[in-house]
């Protein structure tokens, strides 16, 4: 099972997903992992709303992510497509129970480790409970939150 979602402010697309292409975004077939229409209607509007929001591209990988999880998250990022420097890749792989959050180097300017691990305790006590729709979408208003806007970041 996997299932890959992205949205960016720009019109890059990024790499190999079981996905269908509309747009600038990358949305699932539904019945082909484990959300429903409104599931991905919700991951798609918080990845949209994140992006707007930051400037930043967001993608969100949900499967398997191997032994070495780290090292998946980050050739997942990098083969996201675009530019890699302004995106985030949130990686869930829920049967082993791990979460890797990896952010370019011009994205982690805004979202320092410390943003991100914060994310990743929110994000995980949601997990806990079941929801993983909820967990996603709170980890993406917490990454949001901590990255800010461009012009209002500049503007201090």
């Amino acid at each position: 099972m996997t299932q890959q979602l992205n949205r960016q402010p720009a019109a890059d697309q990024h790499g190999p997903s079981a996905t269908e292409k509309t747009g600038n975004s990358s949305v699932m077939e539904p019945g082909s992992g484990p959300f429903s229409y409104r599931d991905l209607a919700r991951l798609d509007e918080a990845l949209t709303m994140s992006a707007k929001e930051t400037g930043l591209r967001f993608t969100l990988y949900v499967g398997e992510l191997g032994s070495d999880t780290r090292a998946t998250a980050e050739d997942l990022h990098a083969r996201s497509g675009g530019d890699t420097t302004n995106s985030v890749l949130v990686a869930l792989s829920p049967g082993q129970r791990v979460l890797e959050i990896v952010t370019g180097t011009a994205a982690a300017r805004r979202l320092p480790d410390r943003a991100c691990a914060l994310a990743v305790l929110s994000m995980t006590s949601r997990l806990g409970a079941g929801d993983l729709v909820g967990a996603i979408i709170n980890g993406l208003r917490q990454l949001s939150d901590a990255a800010g806007h461009p012009a209002r970041r500049n503007a201090h």
